[in-house]
C-alpha cells in the first residue's frame, strides 16, 4: 500500500501520521497553519535595528581586528585595501559567518539584537532552518552590504511587517521579545514562537 505525502504549504504543515491527520505531540511542533501572526507592534522598527546593527559592527570589527590582524601580523602580510584581497575576502566571510551562524544557534540574535532586545522570526518556520538563515543572512546580506543595494533596509520604514529585502525573501522580520513575553504571560498570543 502506498501511503500518501501531504502536500505542505499555505494551508498545511507540520507531523503527519499515515492517514494525513496532523499531530501537535508539543507546543515546539509547528502550529496547524504555516503563517504566523503578530500584531503589527510587536515588529522592530527601523531605528531599533539599525542601533543593532551598528553595535554588531562593532562586534565584527572587533572580531576581524584580533582575527585577522594578528594572523596578517604575525604572517608578515599586507592587508589589501580592497573587496578582493585576501584580507577584504576573509574579511567579508568573518562579517557573513557572524551574522549567519549567531542568528541560527542563538534563536535569531546577534549580540546587536540581544542588547536591544528583538530577535529574527520566520512567518513559516517554528525555528529558524538553515535555508532561511543562509537566505537571510548570507545571500541577502551580501547584496544588500553594497552601495546602491543598501536602500533596501530602508523599505523597513513603509511596510506593515517591518521588512527590509532580506526579509522579504526570507519571509521572516524582527519582532521586540518584552512585548512577545508580556502576551505570552497574559494568555493573549498564539500561534507564535515561544520564548524561553
Amino acid at each position: 500500500m502506498e501511503q500518501k505525502t501531504p502536500q505542505v504549504g499555505p494551508e498545511t504543515t507540520g507531523s503527519f501520521q499515515p492517514g494525513n491527520s496532523p499531530v501537535r505531540s508539543s507546543w515546539r511542533d509547528l502550529p496547524e497553519t504555516s503563517q504566523k501572526y503578530y500584531p503589527d507592534y510587536f515588529f522592530a522598527g527601523f531605528w531599533i535595528r539599525l542601533f543593532a546593527y551598528v553595535i554588531d559592527l562593532l562586534c565584527i570589527s572587533a572580531i576581524t581586528t584580533i582575527l585577522l590582524g594578528t594572523i596578517f601580523n604575525l604572517a608578515g602580510l599586507t592587508r589589501g585595501s580592497g573587496t578582493f584581497s585576501l584580507f577584504g575576502l576573509l574579511s567579508l566571510v568573518i562579517y557573513l559567518a557572524y551574522f549567519a551562524l549567531l542568528t541560527k544557534y542563538n534563536h535569531g540574535q546577534t549580540i546587536g539584537k540581544m542588547i536591544f532586545g528583538i530577535r529574527v522570526v520566520c512567518f513559516t518556520e517554528e525555528q529558524l532552518s538553515w535555508a532561511t538563515v543562509l537566505v537571510r543572512e548570507v545571500a541577502c546580506r551580501f547584496i544588500l552590504k553594497t552601495p546602491p543595494f543598501i536602500l533596501g533596509y530602508l523599505i523597513t520604514i513603509f511596510t506593515p511587517n517591518k521588512q527590509h529585502l532580506g526579509d522579504y525573501f526570507a519571509d521572516t522580520s524582527v519582532v521586540t521579545l518584552n512585548l512577545i513575553k508580556a502576551q505570552q504571560e497574559s494568555g493573549e498570543l498564539h500561534g507564535t514562537d515561544r520564548i524561553s
